[in-house]
């Protein structure tokens, strides 16, 4: 089920790319090109990140990262661009594929991951007993639908792309708008804490924060009257 709603997932931001790409006169080789090293980053970005987390499975099933992919695809697109010489902005093209994508292969993740920690607000979930790493499915104990969370905001995040899709700048300030909300979403999630009460995922996001509040702060400055 979560391999299907990823793949689903890919072929979804895969027809996005493509719609939008040739509505901007921008669907050629070197465009196809910054998606094959996207695809490719991404997977080793995911692996990696997985690897971290769980040394004890490199290659196993599960052993994945959403924020370790989209910074291996973000580093793939610019490692291909750099390859084949294209200068050329990709970033308007991937924000409302990658949106749409991510909302349709969290509903996988909804399907067959621990929802995420207590809660007492009416709409708790309750998982079977049977899915993977999830005390509180044992329990009974109904939980935060964190991965519902997430998919309501991919959602949004598309329609809003969709509509700003000419203005330019959408690749940060999507990044940057998850980045904060993932940062927040994850004190519901179920991802153990290693530090100060703050999960892996968090402690790789603060720095990943700082750096996007650098890009923007500087951007804001050049762009400033006088």
């Amino acid at each position: 089920m979560h391999e299907l709603f990823v793949g689903l997932g890919v072929l979804a931001a895969a027809v996005v790319f493509v719609r939008e790409a040739r509505r901007r006169g921008a669907l050629n080789e070197q465009s196809l090109v910054a998606v094959t090293g996207a695809l490719v980053g991404g997977a080793i970005g995911m692996r990696l990140a997985g690897f971290a987390e769980h040394l004890e499975g490199f290659w196993l099933y599960g052993s994945r990262s959403i924020l370790g992919g989209l910074t291996g695809a973000y580093i793939g697109v610019l490692v291909a661009k750099r390859i084949i010489g294209y200068k050329e902005s990709t970033g308007d093209l991937f924000a409302p594929a990658v949106a749409l994508g991510m909302a349709i292969g969290r509903i996988g993740c909804h399907l067959t991951e621990a929802p995420g920690r207590p809660t007492d607000l009416p709409w708790g979930v309750h998982a079977p007993a049977t899915t993977p790493e999830c005390p509180g499915c044992l329990a009974g104990q109904a939980m935060h639908p964190s991965f519902v969370y997430e998919i309501v905001f991919h959602f949004v995040a598309f329609v809003v792309l969709v509509r700003l899709r000419d203005r330019g700048d959408l690749f940060p300030r999507y990044v940057a708008a998850y980045a904060v909300f993932r940062f927040l979403v994850e004190f519901t999630r179920a991802n153990e804490t290693v530090w100060l009460d703050l999960t892996r995922p968090q402690w790789f996001l603060i720095p990943c924060l700082i750096l996007l509040s650098i890009r923007f702060g500087r951007r804001a400055a050049r762009e400033a009257p006088g």
